[in-house]
């Protein structure tokens, strides 16, 4: 299927899905090694490799874990490039009081909530889905 980039059609066909586990950010410091397999995603920064991996995994790594998660992706494959995305969710979300951290990848984007929040974050994912072209106005900020 090809990228899609219209925010009306992305936020139509969100699909949220929320992976089983439990999942943490830490960050790994210059010098200790980690399994590049057990890694979800991570960017370097000047204090060291922050990565998403499951809580099990941070564990037997020896790394802290900074903030416990639960992981949901967006089945939609959303271009790179599209506009709103991100914003739309991230309003919706935080209209419901959960704090999200986004990570895109290639060809889907997605979202770390505090575990707590996990089944309120699908709702409201579910709810921006079906308002669909309706919750483009909270990016346009109507």
């Amino acid at each position: 299927m090809n990228p899609v980039s219209d925010l009306s059609v992305l936020l139509k066909t969100l699909e949220p899905v929320l992976n089983p586990g439990v999942f943490v950010f830490a960050s790994v410091k210059d010098g200790h090694a980690i399994d590049p397999s057990v890694i979800v995603a991570s960017i370097r920064e000047p204090e060291g490799l922050s990565v998403v991996t499951s809580e099990t995994d941070a564990a037997t790594s020896g790394l802290n874990a900074l903030f416990k998660c639960a992981w949901i992706t967006l089945t939609v494959n959303s271009a790179l490039d599209a506009v709103g995305l991100t914003a739309a969710f991230a309003r919706a979300l935080g209209y419901s009081g959960i704090s999200c951290n986004v990570v895109a990848g290639a060809y889907h984007d997605h979202i770390f909530v505090p575990l707590e929040s996990a089944q309120t974050a699908m709702q409201v994912l579910h709810q921006l889905q079906m308002d669909g072209g309706t919750a483009q106005q909270l990016v346009n900020g109507a």
